[in-house]
């Protein structure tokens, strides 16, 4: 018996997220067909010339502009951008620093320690329950 191997295909919406673009700034041709794996492996390795740009200057889809500001794509709604955003925006946004930026940055800061905490804490558990285990 053959096996038939069927090439494995994706919107463009979810090949833009995987490849980290917003989907509306791409070409028409990436917008309105099809991607294959392999397909998109190829501008993963070796990113186009569009692709390069839009990784570069944007406009960026809201998970980009929220870790390049280091905020969550929740604390962006809160301080009212809902828009993607170029890197020159995101640049200028950071250099204004406004009190919600300021303020998102810091609550991510606790939730990343926290997760640091917990992390540790579990390991310590585990540590501890193998140890009584043997």
């Amino acid at each position: 018996m053959t096996s038939h191997q069927t090439t494995q295909t994706m919107k463009p919406a979810t090949a833009a997220k995987k490849l980290g673009v917003y989907l509306e700034a791409t070409p028409a041709e990436f917008q309105e067909g099809v991607v294959s794996r392999t397909e998109l492996n190829a501008l993963q390795a070796d990113p186009p010339q569009w692709l390069q740009d839009l990784r570069r200057d944007g406009p960026h889809p809201r998970p980009v502009v929220a870790a390049k500001l280091g905020v969550s794509i929740s604390g962006l709604a809160r301080g009212g951008v809902t828009e993607p955003l170029t890197t020159e925006q995101i640049d200028a946004l950071k250099q204004e620093s406004p009190e919600w930026l300021r303020q998102e940055r810091a609550t991510q800061a606790e939730v990343r320690k926290e997760a640091v905490r917990i992390k540790e804490k579990k390991a310590a558990r585990e540590e501890q329950s193998r140890q009584s285990g043997s």
